[in-house]
């Protein structure tokens, strides 16, 4: 469905607004197909970024910092996403040895796990194969990236 139909409005100011408005709709819409997928194992799309981003780090710890400049949302409460990852089991917190201050995080073989079973399903390949080709993929990240100033 184009965007027009899908906000029910005709009157844009121009493509580049258009093109706005389009962008945070599909961004809306593609976070909220992940959340649901991500709930299926009962955590939340933050949990699942941090899980995968422990997960590229294993075995090696990361820091909250880490955690936080990796991150596809910039969340500031980096710690209290992690405290409810440590209730369910899926990460481990511990001191870190260089600097008493830090706190090493490290994902657990049930985080592991957690991910093995999402994996596919948040890849969203289901939605991207049916809509759109490989080709169209490379064209939309080349233009997402020239849009945030990279070439």
């Amino acid at each position: 469905m184009k965007i027009e139909d899908e906000i029910q409005t005709r009157k844009f100011h121009s493509e580049r607004h258009k093109a706005t408005i389009n962008i945070v709709f599909t961004s809306n819409w593609v976070t909220d197909i992940l959340e649901k997928r991500a709930s299926t194992s009962k955590i939340t799309l933050q949990q699942f970024n941090i899980l995968r981003i422990l997960r590229g780090q294993y075995p090696a710890p990361a820091t909250n910092y880490l955690l936080k400049e990796r991150m596809l949302d910039k969340t500031p409460d980096v710690s209290r996403i992690v405290d409810r990852l440590v209730s369910k089991g899926l990460v481990a917190k511990s001191r870190c040895a260089s600097d008493r201050r830090a706190v090493d995080i490290t994902i657990t073989t049930k985080g592991l796990d957690t991910l093995e079973d999402l994996d596919e399903r948040m890849l969203m390949m289901d939605v991207l194969q049916e809509n759109i080709t490989e080709a169209e993929c490379q064209t939309l990240n080349n233009l997402l990236d020239k849009l945030r100033g990279h070439e």
